[in-house]
């Protein structure tokens, strides 16, 4: 790979910071969903927030994790008595990155601390667009942090244009992705993979109503992921999908090795989410050279990309419409030429596709970067274009 490649990147974009040099940065305090490591579980937040831990941890930093049990963002009862406890026992001017499902979850310690910690909320989306009654919660805790970081550019013009945030202190620091070997590929494209949690706002009823439509077509489809973040859809899916048995497959969760070879194995990416901050299992399967079927929404057209002649490595058809999803396929299923175009565009921006060590840089700049100094009462620390600290 050249520095352009896997393991490095374009300089940094608006609300990115410098990186800071290298050695011994400080402690910092990260809050997170206690099932981070769940093999059960697994998830793109929860992937990003351990790779992110372990770069800061090799950037410099000493990296205390505190995993807080509870169905994030709604944990119930104790989960503000945990996080409580947590934060005031950390001195006055604690630097705290707190993933944003616990900050939506519990925003009163968040916010009660804010003046004496030097807190920054990790923000996988916008959690105010997916669950009106989460907004108040998001908005209180996004003012009072120090500083904000998304993973996706599209999240940070989100939360911005939606709350009013001061565009200097929200950064973007989308996910990298891992080297892998190009996956070879069928002639004839027949393998299809899908990789998402099986519930409702993953698309997977859309998928299955165009595939019903495809019969006379040859495909196989195999959906990775976990099935029980909502038994009554992933029953009713499985209902719906009867007519495809033995060509739709429901895997369950895979990770690690097992993941890889789904990914190997595949011609076609198909993801019809509703509603995505970003897709990291777009780039994981780009990084393979798979072209990738995605839907047009939030920050998959970001992930997606294009190559470096401006082709994009895939198609984007709209949310929740099975007709255009199905025409979609039946192209890529009936049309060689096609293929060809998009798996040369999917090599093409395979190179272009940076690593997780220029996330965690741009993270530990923002870390490195906050204040030192307690927030005034009443007021949030800002920066101005020289990134230097005034109050408002």
């Amino acid at each position: 790979m050249t520095a352009a490649g896997l393991g490095g990147g374009p300089p940094g974009r608006p609300g990115t910071l410098p990186v800071p040099a290298p050695g011994d940065l400080g402690t910092v305090h990260v809050v997170l969903p206690g099932d981070i490591d769940d093999p059960a579980a697994p998830s793109g937040g929860n992937r990003y927030d351990r790779r992110i831990c372990a770069g800061l941890a090799g950037a410099g930093w000493t990296v205390r994790e505190h995993g807080l049990p509870g169905a994030w963002p709604h944990p119930g009862p104790n989960a503000v008595r945990r996080l409580t406890t947590l934060l005031a026992a950390l001195p006055d001017g604690a630097t705290v990155l707190v993933d944003g499902l616990v900050a939506v979850g519990v925003p009163e310690p968040l916010t009660a601390h804010a003046a004496r910690l030097r807190t920054v909320v990790l923000a996988h989306m916008v959690f105010g667009d997916a669950d009106a009654a989460l907004a108040g919660a998001e908005h209180a805790v996004l003012t009072a942090a120090r500083a904000v970081v998304t993973t996706s550019r599209w999240c940070r013009e989100r939360l911005i244009s939606r709350y009013g945030l001061p565009p200097a202190t929200v950064h973007a620091a989308p996910p990298g992705a891992d080297p892998a070997a190009v996956a070879p590929g069928t002639p004839v494209g027949t393998r299809l993979l899908c990789v998402a949690a099986v519930a409702a706002h993953k698309g997977h009823d859309t998928l299955v109503a165009a595939l019903t439509t495809l019969t006379g077509l040859d495909w196989d489809c195999t959906c990775v992921g976990p099935l029980d973040r909502d038994p009554a859809f992933t029953a009713r899916l499985r209902a719906d999908a009867a007519p495809l048995a033995g060509r739709l497959h429901l895997t369950g969760p895979r990770t690690g090795p097992d993941l890889d070879a789904a990914y190997a194995a595949a011609d076609l990416l198909v993801l019809a989410s509703r509603g995505e901050s970003y897709g990291m299992v777009i780039t994981e399967a780009l990084a393979r050279g798979v072209p990738v079927l995605a839907t047009d929404v939030q920050g998959l057209p970001e992930a997606l990309g294009r190559a470096p002649d401006g082709t994009r490595p895939g198609l984007l058809v709209p949310p929740g419409d099975p007709a255009a999803l199905a025409a979609a396929l039946r192209r890529w299923l009936t049309d060689p030429g096609l293929r060809t175009t998009l798996r040369r565009a999917a090599l093409g921006r395979r190179a272009t596709l940076t690593g997780w060590d220029r996330t965690t840089a741009a993270i530990s700049g923002v870390l490195a970067s906050l204040p030192a100094e307690p927030a005034l009462p009443g007021g949030r620390t800002v920066y101005n274009s020289t990134d230097e600290p005034r109050k408002e």
